[in-house]
């Protein structure tokens, strides 16, 4: 099937990198991840997977519709992720990508204060499951994502077992 799509305009726009801003803006977004955002991870049952769960890092930032213009200019910042508008009213701009995850914490880290250890334990967590070979590694795995539950509250935190 071939869609006629001569009526589409497409409008580039400047993409901008975390990596490439100043201290200062890095800083500002890390003050806006410390305050309006959260970091974490789930293990995600999936029989697809080889231990039976999918490790899906996140990082989102949560702001109001009412202001989504500015909102819009402070994630346009980062380069990367995607926004949605829950149906509450609520925009949330998330990073899903490990590569992606890793190149903004690296960049943001040295200006978080609040969420600090949740910063470290992802930058952790990445490096640990891309050294996976085992189930043993696998297990100590999911124990560095599980140690969130220290760290980040959760009204509907679900508890799993290796095998799904």
């Amino acid at each position: 099937m071939i869609y006629n799509l001569s009526y589409v305009r497409i409008i580039p726009r400047e993409v901008i990198y975390v990596q490439t801003l100043s201290s200062t803006k890095k800083a500002y977004i890390a003050g806006f991840l410390d305050a309006d955002g959260s970091i974490y991870v789930r293990a995600k049952p999936n029989s697809d997977y080889r231990y039976g769960f999918q490790i899906a890092p996140y990082i989102v930032f949560f702001q109001s519709a009412k202001e989504r213009q500015k909102f819009e200019e402070v994630c346009s910042l980062i380069g990367y992720g995607r926004m949605r508008e829950r149906k509450d009213g609520i925009l949330e701009y998330a990073i899903n990508r490990i590569d992606e995850i890793k190149e903004f914490l690296n960049c943001v880290h040295p200006f978080v204060v609040i969420k600090k250890k949740q910063a470290e334990l992802m930058l952790e967590i990445i490096d640990k499951k891309s050294r996976v070979k085992n189930e043993k590694n696998f297990e100590y795995l999911l124990k560095l994502v599980d140690s969130y539950r220290e760290l980040n509250y959760s009204k509907r935190r679900k508890r799993h077992r290796l095998t799904p």
